[in-house]
């Protein structure tokens, strides 16, 4: 017959006055970790409970009999809250605490059972926590009562209900540990469900599925708060009009993005508007407002020279306070490591106040303010940027109509109408610039030609380059002029469609991609420009002998300067039949002058600041290019890992993974070995490079059906 298995007995559960309890030594846990002693009591007296019951022995004598006394192996931590308790009072020192009490003779050492309890519990999964929160505060708990009572601040709160508000979809994929935590946070910036599905939907699959990408694509219709637009505005204001801002709670920064473009845009427009109404009030005929000025806006116009207005006797007086007080803080801390925050704070404050009184306000002649005109934009950091006193050729005064002393010529009736006119109506427009929006067409697996637009962008910034390089190169640019020189002084040589425009007339980029004017060569240049021009004097007729005083090496470096801004090595578009003032030719000759000129420079666009970014290259081309670069730059594994995306998801990994590559397109790479000579005669059949063989996009301002190429400017 067979014995019934015997049933186990749980050591029993009491009640034990605290002032029998006494705290065991043999409790494992020797380091503190997690909730504080302090923060546990608290929690206790707001329960008003032990949510866990105390572990205890017996205490027994030398005989081996009970002393009334239990020790607490497991549990040490609740015990040392009870005792806090007992110490202020709130809790009597007979109170009785639940226990559960093992029997003496057990052969489970208390060791034992105090390693077990803290090593078998397992944590609670985050997501638990996060959904925990929510169900509080859905049954009337506030954040604030939520973060008080697990001792943590509010903005933790925040942040965890954010979580528990993510697409249950995606809570289910992070359950199950199919994302990590901060991949789970990223999801967090944009409360779009759908949207949040979509993204997951497009990178589950991808050996890269980092939080910023996730970020990047969930806010890809907005504009980032730090945005010189959103500077300029101010958030407040965007708000007020109403606004929404997508706010990332688990930035350092609280970064966020601004949803509604087309009201920030407005806004913009708005305050820009103001802004030249009030300058107009100062007379001046002209305003060009633009949140980004285009590269050489202000070419072929005359600068006013004005005059600075004088400090008074009180101005001088604080200037000098000033710098009293700066000399005296500065002295008073030579020796500290580091300064005090209001010290420090206080210097850059006097800085500020004596940068204002050398930058004195400028005053002009009124006559030269009625046909000038000022320029606005907006800065990085969101600040206007007034740029006044530009004259237009059209608007310089003509001379006086000869044998008229009567002043009523046309001079006099010019004049006449300038003063009848109200200032007000001669108040520019405000004009925003606009970015191109590429479509993501179907598109085969043939690799076409670049577009003309592309190729004319990537060539203009190209001629920067070639420009500074040249600038920093004074005998390579001695060398071209006196090469170009040569060819228009003797017969025997030809003129023809040159990339060095000796005479020199500084060539404009009708197209260029936004930001040309902070590529690094075009900060060069403008650095080098005004650094010139600072020396050089005011009146004309003394730069001949001021030019003749300078050395040797500073005509030389002068030359190389003014000589750069000669270069052009842009794309235009032209008939390919001879028909228009650019010719094929006249591309060769000029792509095959300007390679010439590139590696005598040494020419390289990676060392010079390019890099294949969606915006300027990768989002205007066909998925097929795309894939080429990647390639090209990567590796042919790069690009089996993207060719699956879609053309918008392809272009933005292709930035990623080409970054740091040195990859290049056609039209910026420098040629290796010196073109073949070309023929001086026109010859229709003559091969262009690949990428200019055609055009990957339809270009709406050609009305002919005639196939179109790129050619330089003439």
């Amino acid at each position: 017959m067979a014995t019934a298995a015997q049933k186990l007995t749980l050591s029993p559960s009491r009640d034990i006055p605290f002032n029998k309890l006494v705290l065991s030594q043999s409790n494992v846990r020797r380091v503190k970790a997690g909730v504080s002693v302090e923060e546990l009591a608290e929690d206790i007296a707001r329960r008003g409970t032990l949510l866990q019951s105390l572990n205890v022995r017996p205490v027994l004598d030398a005989d081996g009999n009970e002393t009334g006394m239990y020790e607490v192996p497991a549990g040490g931590r609740r015990y040392q809250a009870l005792a806090i308790l007992v110490k202020q009072k709130r809790l009597a020192k007979t109170a009785p605490v639940p226990c559960v009490v093992r029997d003496p003779s057990t052969q489970i050492l208390a060791e034992d059972d105090s390693l077990a309890e803290n090593t078998q519990r397992v944590a609670l999964h985050p997501l638990d926590q996060f959904r925990a929160f929510l169900d509080m505060r859905n049954k009337g708990m506030t954040e604030e009562e939520i973060a008080a009572a697990f001792f943590t601040t509010v903005q933790v709160v925040r942040q965890r209900l954010r979580l528990a508000t993510v697409s249950p979809v995606l809570l289910d994929v992070y359950a199950e540990d199919g994302m990590t935590l901060e991949m789970l946070m990223a999801f967090t910036v944009n409360p779009d469900h759908a949207r949040q599905e979509q993204v997951w939907e497009s990178i589950r699959n991808s050996w890269q599925k980092e939080p910023w990408q996730i970020r990047r694509m969930l806010t890809e219709t907005t504009v980032p708060a730090s945005d010189k637009r959103a500077r300029f505005i101010g958030l407040e204001a965007y708000e007020a009009a109403g606004g929404a801002i997508l706010r990332d709670l688990f930035s350092h920064d609280n970064d966020g993005w601004l949803q509604d473009v087309s009201l920030l845009d407005r806004l913009v427009d708005e305050k820009l508007k103001v802004m030249a109404d009030e300058i107009a009030d100062q007379g001046w005929k002209w305003i060009d407002a633009s949140v980004e000025l285009p590269y050489g806006h202000a070419s072929g116009l005359r600068k006013l020279t004005g005059t600075a207005q004088d400090l008074t006797e009180d101005e001088r007086a604080a200037r000098e306070a000033l710098r009293n007080e700066y000399d005296d803080l500065e002295s008073e801390y030579a020796e500290a490591d580091d300064l005090p925050e209001e010290v420090d704070q206080r210097l850059a404050e006097i800085e500020a106040a004596l940068d204002a009184f050398e930058n004195r306000p400028v005053s002009f002649d009124p006559d030269e303010i009625a046909r000038a005109g000022v320029f606005l934009s907006i800065d990085r950091d969101g600040q206007l940027v007034v740029d006044r006193g530009y004259v237009r050729p059209e608007d310089e005064p003509e001379a006086a109509v000869e044998g008229d002393d009567s002043g009523t010529g046309d001079e006099a009736d010019i004049d006449r109408v300038d003063a009848d006119v109200d200032p007000s109506a001669r108040r520019a427009a405000i004009t925003i610039g606009s970015q191109p929006t590429d479509t993501d067409d179907d598109e085969g697996d043939v690799i076409k030609p670049l577009p003309e637009r592309l190729v004319t962008e990537l060539t203009a910034e190209r001629t920067l380059a070639l420009r500074d390089r040249l600038a920093n190169n004074p005998s390579v640019a001695f060398l071209a002029v006196l090469h170009k020189f040569c060819r228009d002084v003797f017969s025997r040589y030809t003129s023809y469609s040159p990339a060095m425009e000796v005479s020199v007339r500084n060539t404009g980029f009708s197209l260029q991609a936004p930001g040309l004017k902070d590529t690094p060569a075009a900060q060069a240049i403008e650095e080098r420009h005004k650094a010139w021009e600072a020396r050089m004097p005011t009146d004309e007729a003394s730069l001949w002998d001021w030019l003749i005083s300078l050395e040797g090496t500073e005509q030389a470096a002068l030359f190389a300067h003014c000589a750069a801004f000669g270069v052009n090595a842009l794309y235009e578009k032209a008939d390919r039949y001879g028909g228009g003032t650019v010719t094929v030719h006249g591309i060769q000759q000029r792509l095959a002058e300007a390679d010439r000129l590139a590696r005598a420079v040494e020419l390289d666009m990676v060392e010079a600041g390019w890099r294949p970014t969606v915006e300027n290259y990768l989002g205007r081309v066909t998925k097929p290019r795309i894939l080429e670069a990647v390639r090209e730059g990567a590796g042919e594994r790069a690009a089996e890992l993207i060719d699956h995306l879609k053309k918008g998801d392809m272009a933005r990994e292709a930035e990623r993974l080409l970054a740091d590559t040195g990859w290049l397109p056609e039209p910026l790479r420098l040629v290796a070995e010196e073109p073949a000579e070309l023929s001086a005669e026109h010859d229709d059949g003559e091969a262009l490079p690949d990428f200019l063989a055609g055009d990957d996009e339809h270009d709406a301002t050609d009305g002919t059906d005639e196939p179109a190429v790129l050619v330089a400017a003439e």
